[in-house]
């Protein structure tokens, strides 16, 4: 019975959403936090970014972490260095604390914020449940707070998304609707079961995401 359990798991942990040639191009671009931790990958700050501040990202449920590399480089390029970490088996509920392994590493960063895409931006809401003192804003991305979150939060999500349940974001003051985006393309990882067809291109919908970022942490900063 245990084995028949452990073999269900394997397949089911197997069948992931790849990340497609634009995110493996963009995250070449990336570095590993230390020497052999592939499991960790910085996006450095362009020339005149923030330099006190850093974000953590948290993959979306079954999907390879790199596919978020392009969102991450085009933030790293606004001035926002950002982290990506590997959650085993791809699903980030089997390790809800990953930001802890990052702040030692990076003991020049002061203000960090912690987003995450779909299932990975509700273990990101789970995080601050204990760690609310280390995080400066909590970013959202086809996803809603499971508590209450005692940081400021952005939530963004398309208009098309089909998988969101938009009525847990009522009570979440900062919100944007990308109008015609949907849930999958904050990544390139392809299409996704269930979702809407969006009338926007991925390129479009991950240029307002970052955007809208941007101007809430550099607001939050002020």
């Amino acid at each position: 019975m245990i084995s028949l359990l452990f073999i269900g798991f394997y397949i089911y942990v197997s069948d992931y959403s790849r990340s497609d040639e634009t995110a493996l191009e963009a995250f070449s671009y990336g570095t590993e936090l230390v020497q052999n931790h592939k499991d960790i990958i910085v996006f450095e700050a362009s020339n005149g970014g923030l330099l006190d501040t850093a974000l953590i990202f948290y993959p979306g449920g079954k999907v390879e972490y790199s596919a978020y590399s392009p969102l991450l480089k085009q933030l790293a390029n606004e001035g926002i260095t950002c982290v990506l970490v590997k959650m085993p088996f791809n699903l980030a509920v089997f390790d809800v604390n990953a930001a802890n392994a990052v702040y030692s590493k990076m003991p020049e960063i002061k203000n960090w914020y912690l987003a995450g895409h779909s299932l990975g931006g509700a273990m990101a809401s789970s995080y601050l449940e204990n760690n609310s003192g280390k995080i400066t804003g909590l970013i959202l991305l086809g996803a809603y707070p499971i508590n209450k979150a005692a940081v400021p939060t952005l939530a963004i999500y398309g208009s098309e998304d089909l998988g969101l349940d938009k009525t847990k974001l009522e009570t979440t003051a900062n919100k944007l609707e990308i109008e015609g985006g949907n849930h999958a393309q904050f990544g390139n990882y392809g299409k996704q079961k269930g979702d809407g067809k969006a009338s926007i291109t991925r390129e479009q919908q991950q240029r307002i995401a970052v955007k809208a970022i941007v101007l809430f942490i550099k607001a939050e900063k002020q």
